[in-house]
């Protein structure tokens, strides 16, 4: 049973790569090539959400110690 389930999770990570991969006949891109295209960007907005919270929580924190 073992061996059948390792087969069976290993064809399905196979399957899931080659997709994820595979090049789109339009543009020419992968949806790797597609996240890593706009990975910069999430990171800059991340950036921004962090300060964002920082500045709430020392609000906060200063609203507490009053």
């Amino acid at each position: 049973m073992g061996i059948l389930k390792t087969a069976i999770i290993g064809a399905a990570v196979y399957a899931g790569v080659k997709y994820i991969t595979k090049k789109d006949p339009i543009t020419g891109q992968s949806i790797v090539d597609d996240l890593l295209e706009k990975a910069p960007g999430w990171v800059e907005k991340a950036k921004g959400y962090t300060e964002d919270l920082k500045a709430r929580a020392s609000h906060v924190a200063e609203d507490l110690a009053r």
